[in-house]
């Protein structure tokens, strides 16, 4: 079914379908755990039964509907307190690939989920093994709905519920797409391109430079997004002050 012919070096190059696993990150770990993988494997399913998404929830999906994978990536060239820069890179990789479709309703929502207006598209989690101060290996979990049409939760969408065809989306060219976005967008990360990556992120970043409500250690509070630091904590200026905040520190209320 999965036959994907992507123009990359290396990104796809290598592919592994599975009709159904728990968790393709973890099929990806233990392809490392047991040997050294090609960079740039990528492994599919079409029914993942246990997929794990940021704040350790699980991700809906529903068989055989959607884009559910994980691509190796061996970006040793970062340490470990860069690491936010791959989820940049991967995060506009997607977008990039993706805008064609939704137009700027597309945004990437802090730090690496895709969002249509206030619903989820996507989402991806990215798992690092370290070598000293360095990023030996990445596992990047990726997920996005193409043609689910019921969710358990309203937050929650697909290019098929949202821009409606007469046929459903054609998930292998869709994923071909991806794929070559993401070697791109990764490529200008390993050649040093941060400026123009953090300016890409930026310009597509969910709620940027506009007011709206959040939720840190049980406080509600109004501020504005205003960046990211160089460790990719969210910075968000407030009436009293510029506060920043790291992963799972702050909530966005939707």
């Amino acid at each position: 079914m999965y036959k994907i012919y992507p123009k990359t070096l290396f990104v796809g190059q290598k592919f592994e379908y599975l009709p159904t696993c728990q968790s393709t990150n973890d099929v990806a770990a233990d392809h490392i755990a047991q040997s050294e993988p090609d960079e740039g494997l990528v492994i599919l399913t079409d029914d993942q039964t246990a997929g794990r998404g940021q704040r350790g929830n699980q991700w809906e999906a529903q068989a055989g509907h959607n884009l559910t994978f994980s691509l190796i990536l061996r970006p040793s060239f970062l340490n470990a307190t860069e690491q936010f820069w791959l989820n940049m890179a991967v995060s506009l990789g997607i977008a990039d690939a993706l805008e064609p479709l939704t137009g700027e309703l597309l945004r990437i929502k802090w730090p690496n989920d895709l969002y249509l207006e206030n619903q989820k598209l996507g989402g991806i989690l990215i798992e690092n093994t370290l070598q000293g101060y360095l990023i030996a290996w990445s596992v990047i979990g990726i997920g996005v709905n193409i043609n689910q049409t019921q969710f358990s939760f309203p937050t929650a969408t697909s290019l098929l519920q949202r821009f409606p065809v007469e046929e459903e989306y054609n998930r292998p060219a869709l994923l071909t797409i991806i794929l070559e976005s993401l070697e791109q967008r990764y490529l200008q990360l390993r050649t040093g391109q941060r400026n123009l990556l953090r300016a890409s992120y930026l310009q597509r970043l969910f709620r940027y430079q506009e007011e709206h409500s959040f939720i840190a250690d049980n406080e509600h509070f109004r501020g504005c997004i205003v960046g990211i630091d160089a460790t990719g904590r969210l910075a968000i200026q407030t009436n009293s002050q510029l506060r920043y905040f790291g992963f799972k520190e702050v909530e966005f209320v939707i």
